[in-house]
């Protein structure tokens, strides 16, 4: 089975998928995860099924100094899928929790209590509840654990569960209930003081569960049923493990990822807003997340011309009509904006940019010899999102897709996806990410296309993926209707997964659209038409790469790579010309004055500036600069020209000073 490891050691550095970066902070323990035992390796690493959990072994990859770590305890955290008593827990702690809330406010009303990845929730109708009342519940719970009580499973006919529903006034549990479609109904016991609709499983006695390895983490609020229209309910979050350790060290975990939440790092470093006067889920970038945003397009552009594509610029509404032909008011209406009347016509905001791809195919007729025509385009696109479900970037209501369509022949498919594979792994290692997860997804039950090309189609993915030498999982029906689909996932360096890159064989588009070609026998035929995106979308992507770095952006990324400091202010002038020099260079650089030195150097490092160039008197007399480096420390003093000729390089190369 692959797993992720806790290093139980003494603080060290994190190791990063980046060789030029190394973050500082004391681990114990590194968190990871195992994942599901059917899922490959990948790079020689395992890959992972879950994008907000670990599950790739860290410590795999490079780095600029020697590990040490080979040798340290490890602690492999479970999961729901490789520990069945683990599951059995968390289902369980739901259960008892639901029995501490309605014993101290006997007017809640209780409605599902499922077990999640890391623990476990349940929602309730009851008065708002604060984290005061959440120790109290806790403590509940811990005297329920102590009385060791049974969990008895019981079958009923529907007619008896209705009764005993009424019975206790539970108008959640009829809903549940009449969505229920098997017979017997099951029910599960807490002693003979509690019971709920549940069909388990759970552990023996509340005794198996340790009081000291499981917590009450949060609450939220979450509608009945998700339905905006339906009663908000409270949503009470835990967390539980098999023992004390795993708590720990999860919580640990949780502790990193909170230090490197990107809308705190966004806010320190003033990268990026959401304003709520402009509306929710609408980005803001700021200009120095701007610098960011305007490096990774000049990257992507240029990869994609030397890959063959043609850059494309399409508009941000259309008429209506665009969106009925390609079935989005059909399907996809509830994630759209509300159409707006123009002159009589009615015009749409874009949710999706590949209709506007395949008009630009449509504007003349293409013969076979035009094969492979590869398209891109860092397209804004506009989706409903309900105000609840928004998160700093990872979902927005307005974001930039990189996306791209092929329109090939079919027995071009294999080469192309190969080449989307190349691009892709190209691409992603520019930003340090070298670990992947990948799944290829095939035909559901309901699906456009005939059988043969489908089986084509998927083959093709396969062979390409084969060829690529990348192990994948199968998805057996998790195709969309109109195509078999490849689903990347890359791990971040505390190996969460985030989904980014999709690779989608569309039947369906080609025949809405009636586009065609000419073939060899001047017949008119059907192209193979090829979704993909690397990136998923500019906003979430930035997201995962602050997070990835905690704010501390390798040099060549950085949005201010040097900060320029005089000892006083008598060495601004010659600052000055620094700077002038840096910026004539492509070096994107700032001087700060007007504190004392080591504020300065505190300053630039709370701000994550890669290098700092110290100017005093002497610097002045012998044009050169003092430089002190994030990631190298002291570097000494060096001519400007030494300096500048350093930075290039490492530039160049991706790599720190």
């Amino acid at each position: 089975m692959a797993t992720l490891y806790f290093l139980l050691s003494s603080p060290t550095p994190l190791p990063l998928p980046n060789p030029s970066l190394s973050l500082h902070f004391p681990l114990k323990p590194l968190v990871s995860f195992p994942r599901r035992e059917q899922l490959k390796r990948i790079h020689g690493a395992a890959v992972a099924t879950d994008s907000a959990h670990p599950a790739v072994e860290l410590q795999n990859a490079p780095l600029q100094e020697t590990q040490k770590q080979e040798q340290t305890p490890r602690l492999v955290l479970p999961t729901n899928d490789s520990s069945d008593e683990l599951l059995r827990i968390r289902h369980t702690c739901a259960h008892v929790m639901a029995m501490a809330v309605q014993k101290l406010y006997p007017e809640a009303k209780v409605t599902i209590g499922p077990w999640i990845d890391n623990g476990f929730y349940y929602d309730f109708d009851m008065e708002a509840v604060t984290d005061k009342d959440l120790k109290r519940i806790k403590k509940e719970m811990d005297r329920i654990i102590k009385r060791n009580l049974p969990l008895v499973r019981e079958e009923v006919s529907r007619d008896e569960a209705q009764k005993r529903i009424m019975a206790i006034n539970e108008p959640y549990k009829m809903e549940i209930l009449d969505s229920i479609k098997e017979d017997p109904i099951t029910i599960y016991h807490i002693g003979n003081e509690w019971w709920d609709l549940c069909a388990g499983p759970h552990v023996e006695t509340t005794g198996r569960i340790n009081n000291k390895a499981f917590e009450l983490e949060s609450v939220a609020g979450a509608y009945w049923r998700g339905d905006e229209k339906k009663p908000m309910l409270q949503r009470i979050y835990g967390t539980a493990w098999e023992n004390e350790e795993q708590l720990k060290a999860y919580l640990h975990f949780k502790e990193e990822a909170k230090r490197r939440d990107h809308r705190r790092i966004g806010q320190d470093l003033d990268l990026f807003s959401i304003q709520e006067e402009a509306g929710g889920g609408l980005v803001f970038w700021h200009p120095k997340g701007a610098i960011v945003r305007h490096i990774i397009e000049d990257s992507w552009r240029k990869t994609h011309i030397e890959h063959g594509y043609d850059l494309l610029f399409t508009p941000h509404v259309a008429r209506a009509d665009l969106w009925k032909i390609s079935g989005h008011l059909d399907f996809y209406k509830e994630n759209m904006y509300e159409q707006m009347e123009i002159e009589d016509e009615l015009y749409q905001l874009r949710p999706m940019n590949c209709p506007y791809h395949i008009l630009v195919y449509k504007r003349k007729l293409h013969s076979y010899r035009d094969f492979p025509i590869r398209v891109a385009e860092l397209g804004t696109v506009y989706r409903y999102e309900l105000s609840g479900s928004l998160h700093g970037l990872f979902r927005v209501r307005g974001f930039t897709q990189d996306d791209a369509h092929i329109f090939c022949l079919e027995d071009q498919i294999k080469d192309e996806i190969r080449g989307v594979l190349d691009l892709t792994e190209e691409i992603l290692l520019q930003f340090g990410f070298s670990k992947y997860e990948v799944n290829l997804s095939t035909r559901p039950e309901k699906a456009v296309g005939d059988d043969g090309i489908w089986d084509k189609a998927t083959a093709a993915l396969q062979d390409a993926l084969d060829d690529k030498g990348w192990s994948y999982q199968i998805d057996e029906g998790g195709g969309a209707f109109y195509g078999p689909k490849i689903d990347l996932k890359i791990e971040d360096a505390l190996g969460r997964k985030w989904q980014c890159s999709t690779i989608q064989v569309d039947f369906n588009l080609p025949n809405r659209f009636d586009i065609t070609y000419v073939d060899s026998n001047t017949e008119k035929r059907r192209p193979i038409m090829i979704h993909r995106a690397v990136l998923g979308s500019l906003e979430r992507f930035f997201g995962v790469l602050i997070e990835h770095y905690a704010g501390d952006f390798p040099l060549w990324l950085a949005p201010i790579q040097v900060r320029v400091l005089p000892v006083t202010d008598t060495q601004l002038g010659f600052c000055s010309e620094v700077i002038g020099k840096l910026k004539a260079n492509g070096i994107r650089a700032e001087v700060c004055h007007g504190e004392r030195l080591p504020k300065l150097i505190r300053n630039a490092e709370k701000q994550k500036i890669p290098l700092m160039a110290v100017v005093g008197p002497k610097e002045v007399e012998t044009h050169s600069v003092t430089v002190r480096s994030r990631f190298g420390g002291e570097l000494g003093t060096m001519n400007i020209d030494e300096f500048i000729g350093s930075i290039q390089q490492a530039i160049k190369n991706r790599t720190s000073l």
